[in-house]
């Protein structure tokens, strides 16, 4: 067009930007985003709203955060569009404060915010399990009656699901007015993540007769909901089944499977599976194989999946960790050090185990052994005197997964004030009686901790609602809802 001598106008400017925008990362021109912001300040059209709001988003969905937020800082006029494509840039990047600071800065200014800026905040909360500050947008959006919107909707049953309220993510979404195929896969997700495996499957049969067509998140929520159930057949069905949708299988959907046929033990069928791929294996299949060895004391299996894990340039630390702790729990202590040793040798570090609790306004966090805390000396002494009833009720002490080869003693002290258990018991000094002890942790939780979270909950008559980086674990009267198999 403009080698016609056709001129670039404030119609075809935004058309172009979104072109720019949707464009994958291998197709667009690596400067497209500045080549056109650039033609764009040679025409009249410069200081346009809508010519600047469509180059801000463009430049977001590129990434290109620093050019976007010095563009909107520069525009002489904005409207909501600017505003809600600089928040949602900064919350898909995940740069949760810088998008809660400019939400906070239109709210100041009055911009009438729609359903897609609601939507960005409410995903930011959710994945920053901000729990209250979820709730005061949601009863925001329902003031404004944007609440009625699907997209809202969706990142609602998000937000609860993730905060480890999954009664309430099924209330919004039995109160949505609309739905679309996003908030349908928002709740089987949240479904499969809480244990509700017959939920999740009488969802997706009211998915199809409501006229819904999956995609491959929908058969990505099935897959996982078979998996966090042990449900080999009923998974392999819905993995056969994604072609006669349309769908072929991702590598995130292998990924699935290998979990779900490594979390029953058959191991070998699953790295049948992974070589059968008709992708290169990426990161998350080989872990998924690796965490499946660690299940089952598999240590031969575990470092053919760490090799190959690491030969796709892998710098996680939670491979290492899962190889040393599988060689500890074989009993084969000398070659957990080695894996130990290769981990610092390779410059790889450790990620630090976070529990937090969000209680009274606060948002407080934890990691192993720590006396931070301003009311640490009462954690302790609560969780001393609670850990005594535990052992009273039968609770002993699991040390396998111990990576160091130390004495009984040393082993118990280790594991005895982990995180998670820290959270929990400022859970029970500050959360009133009757109210859940919701804690998140960003990794897996241990067999032990996993056991005396049941003892703790048995002992002291109160639900604790964790969230590990793998599923939700509901914990009353002595049992976990995912029954003891996650």
């Amino acid at each position: 067009m403009l080698a016609a001598g056709v001129p670039a106008t404030d119609r075809n400017i935004p058309s172009a930007a979104k072109a720019v925008a949707a464009a994958e990362d291998s197709f667009r021109p690596p400067l497209a985003p500045h080549a056109l912001h650039g033609l764009s300040a040679k025409t009249p059209f410069a200081g346009d709203v809508f010519v600047g709001s469509s180059l801000l988003d463009m430049y977001a969905k590129c990434g290109h955060l620093a050019d976007a937020r010095r563009l909107f800082d520069e525009m002489p006029e904005r409207n909501v569009v600017s505003w809600s494509a600089l928040i949602c840039g900064y919350a898909d990047s995940g740069m949760h404060s810088a998008a809660m600071g400019i939400f906070r800065m239109a709210l100041e200014d009055a911009v009438p915010v729609n359903d897609f800026t609601i939507s960005c905040i409410i995903r930011v909360c959710a994945s920053a399990t901000l729990f209250v500050l979820g709730a005061q947008v949601h009863t925001r959006s329902i003031k404004t009656a944007l609440n009625a919107s699907p997209f809202v909707g969706s990142s609602l049953v998000s937000l609860y699901s993730k905060c480890g309220l999954v009664e309430c993510a099924y209330r919004v979404f039995g109160e949505a007015p609309e739905r679309n195929l996003g908030i349908w896969n928002a709740v089987l997700i949240a479904s499969a993540q809480h244990g509700h495996t017959s939920a999740a499957f009488q969802r997706f049969m009211e998915m199809q007769n409501a006229g819904f067509w999956p995609n491959y998140i929908t058969f990505l929520c099935l897959l996982t909901a078979c998996s966090h159930a042990g449900l080999v057949d009923e998974g392999k069905r819905y993995f056969s089944l994604m072609k006669e949708y349309g769908s072929e299988p991702q590598a995130e959907h292998y990924a699935a499977m290998v979990d779900l046929l490594g979390r029953v033990g058959r191991i070998s069928e699953a790295l049948d599976l992974i070589e059968s791929m008709p992708m290169e294996p990426p990161e998350s299949v080989w872990g998924a194989l690796l965490m499946a060895c660690r299940m089952f004391k598999d240590a031969d299996t575990a470092a053919i999946a760490a090799k190959r894990l690491f030969e796709t340039g892998s710098r996680s630390s939670g491979a290492h960790m899962l190889l040393s702790s599988t060689y500890a729990a074989a009993g084969r202590h000398v070659d957990a050090a080695l894996a130990r040793k290769a981990m610092r040798d390779a410059g790889v570090r450790k990620e630090t185990g976070l529990s937090w609790l969000e209680a009274a306004g606060e948002v407080h966090t934890f990691v192993s052994n720590c006396r931070r805390h301003p009311r640490s000396n009462e954690i302790y002494r609560l969780l001393e005197k609670v850990g005594e009833k535990m052992e009273a009720a039968g609770y002993v002490a699991d040390t396998n997964a111990v990576v160091k080869d130390v004495d009984k003693d040393e082993k118990q002290a280790t594991v005895r004030y982990h995180s998670e258990r820290l959270a929990i018991g400022l859970g029970l000094l500050i959360v009133p009686e009757g109210v859940p002890i919701r804690v998140m942790k960003n990794l897996r939780v241990c067999d032990d901790c996993h056991n005396a979270i049941k003892y703790l909950s048995k002992c002291t008559g109160r639900i604790v609602v964790l969230r590990d980086n793998r599923r939700f674990h509901r914990f009353e009267d002595g049992a976990c809802s995912c029954g003891d198999f996650w």
